[in-house]
């Protein structure tokens, strides 16, 4: 199929909010048009059904964040329930721009704030070394395996919450648009193309993916993968659509 050239790319994401964004460097150099629409969106669970998953937010001496939608979660949970969230709480945050983000609610000087390196697991010397805090752990229905694991085995005492819902977003009006590249980030993206669209057929539709869980979600589905990152020569999704784009493009 990479012999026929590619004019347009739709990417299952938020549009970027950057000028020097890749996607717009890739666009002008090849001449493509590039979209950006949203598969998948998060919708914040109210504070009723988190009080029906028995958590009490007074209950907590540390909070452990792994995205900025947590971040966003934790507060607007804290202000539906009225809670004002004490100066000495302790935030326990994946990577430094989770922690810089922080101060979007907080006053950064102010608060005992802890940072991660990039995964989950590095940040288990952290909680070694405050593990008599009692910590909960804000986060959506499909929290990433390694978290779990992580924090088990360190015998901590901790919580899960779920204080936001990964949800597949209506893409009724794209029925009868047509992209040569779909570009896909998570398995759930995947998902939300065969709910949208049941009788999906790729025929010589490109598909794009990022990641092995997407990868595996895809061929779940029949569908054949053409650009696949990261892999050591295309790290990211922009790098193997650029190279994809080159060669398919080239001399037409």
């Amino acid at each position: 199929m990479s012999n026929l050239k590619v004019r347009t790319i739709l990417v299952s994401q938020p549009e970027p909010k950057v000028d020097n964004s890749p996607y717009f460097d890739l666009q002008q150099k090849h001449k493509v048009k590039v979209d950006f629409r949203p598969f998948i969106h998060v919708e914040g669970v109210n504070a009723k059904d988190i009080r029906a998953q028995k958590i009490d937010l007074n209950n907590f001496t540390a909070i452990i964040l792994t995205s900025k939608n947590a971040v966003d979660h934790f507060f607007r949970v804290a202000e539906e329930m009225r809670y004002k969230v004490p100066e000495d709480l302790r935030y326990f945050c994946q990577s430094e721009a989770i922690a810089f983000y922080l101060q979007k609610y907080v006053v950064y000087r102010k608060r005992k704030i802890y940072v991660g390196q990039k995964d989950f697991a590095d940040m288990a010397t952290l909680f070694k070394k405050y593990k008599e805090e009692k910590f909960l752990l804000p986060a959506s229905d499909q929290l990433n395996a390694d978290a779990p694991i992580t924090l088990n085995n360190l015998k901590i005492n901790w919580t899960q919450a779920i204080f936001y819902k990964t949800v597949m977003s209506d893409l009724s009006d794209l029925a009868n648009v047509y992209y040569d590249v779909l570009a896909f980030f998570s398995p759930t993206g995947i998902k939300s193309l065969f709910k949208n669209f049941p009788d999906f057929k790729q025929n010589e539709t490109r598909i794009a993916v990022f990641g092995s869980t997407t990868q595996k979600e895809a061929l779940e589905h029949g569908l054949r993968i053409d650009i696949l990152a990261p892999t050591p020569e295309t790290p990211s999704m922009t790098m193997a659509l650029e190279k994809y784009v080159a060669e398919a493009n080239k001399g037409k």
